[in-house]
């Protein structure tokens, strides 16, 4: 297959890029950000199976110039997850970048007569319904709350009507709180996850101080990437929207805390009274978001836990640190 990856730099971007290239995929990379050197260390045993190409995904003529060069599927994954305080300084650009974008992007998509979509929107999309509910799944009603949930919703509806009126295949997925390979500090997140900060902790050997437990239900990445593979092969999705999840909560300080039973000498707790956090969870606690529907239909689930993850995560880590 050829996949065409919208927003690819981005660290969910480059774990899908990362598990298509490994099965035999031709992957084209889009995005307005020079790929990490991870990740061109990573993809250069793949180097004639992947090509990369720079701009921004709100200019028309470059993004329908990367779709209509060639391929067969479209992932679009290109957002600035954006803070309270982008919010209110970058309201226009945040729904550019996140919404607006996504209209010549399904347009090209439509023309080259590609044969799906996968738009990468967000569990944040349930907004305060996930302080109403117990579990969420794709029938719970959405509050959005932020521009980024906002605009996520937005992605998906406008997608689904688009794809009713052109008759082209598109299905979103809600992806919980993601963490994983390849994230890294950048322009366009201004939410981290506290993994990847308590990773960035590692390096100067402070310790990792959180203003929270963090108990979501996180997901790796990698778990994610082989769910849209799933979708990407399906012949006939029986739905238009799909959650992806590890399907179990779990606190990211007991991830931190896995993390530093592998590296003696390493610290991962709570913040103390009167202590600056190192560490910061984003946003409220929300329930979990089901993922029946993919396993009923497609039998995917999750492969890592809160162990499985801190010890890849920590092998992964150390591949690099040996170079």
């Amino acid at each position: 297959m050829r996949v065409t990856i919208i927003g690819g730099a981005g660290f969910v971007g480059l774990n899908i890029a990362q598990h298509l290239l490994d099965r035999g995929d031709t992957v084209t990379l889009f995005d307005r950000a020079d790929l990490p050197a991870a990740a061109l260390e990573a993809f250069a045993i793949h180097e004639k199976r992947l090509r990369v190409l720079q701009g921004d995904v709100t200019d028309r003529a470059a993004v329908e110039s990367a779709i209509l060069a060639g391929c067969d599927a479209l992932v679009l994954g290109a957002a600035i997850t954006a803070g309270a305080a982008r919010d209110a300084a970058e309201p226009e650009r945040i729904l550019a970048v996140n919404l607006l974008s996504q209209i010549p992007m399904l347009e090209a998509a439509r023309r080259a007569k590609l044969r799906r979509v996968i738009n990468l929107s967000s569990g944040s999309a349930y907004g305060a319904s996930g302080q109403r509910h117990e579990i969420l799944d794709e029938a719970t009603p959405c509050d959005p709350q932020s521009l980024y949930a906002i605009s996520k919703f937005g992605s998906e509806r406008v997608a689904a009507r688009l794809a009713d009126l052109w008759q082209t295949d598109v299905v979103s997925v809600r992806l919980s709180a993601v963490f994983g390979p390849f994230e890294r500090p950048g322009g366009v997140r201004d939410t981290p996850s506290p993994q990847a900060q308590i990773v960035d902790c590692l390096a100067p050997g402070k310790s990792a101080l959180l203003n929270d437990p963090g108990m979501r239900d996180w997901v790796y990445a990698p778990d994610v990437a082989v769910a849209v593979a799933v979708l990407l092969d399906a012949q006939k999705p029986q739905h238009a929207l799909y959650n992806i999840s590890s399907g179990a909560s779990f606190a990211a300080l007991t991830w931190g805390e896995k993390i530093a039973a592998l590296r003696p000498g390493f610290v991962c707790r709570l913040a103390r009274p009167g202590e600056a956090p190192t560490v910061t969870v984003h946003g409220p606690q929300r329930a979990p978001l089901s993922t029946a529907r993919l396993a009923s239909e497609f039998g995917w689930r999750a492969k890592f836990d809160c162990d499985a993850s801190a010890a890849h995560l920590n092998r992964w880590l150390g591949d690099r640190e040996g170079d």
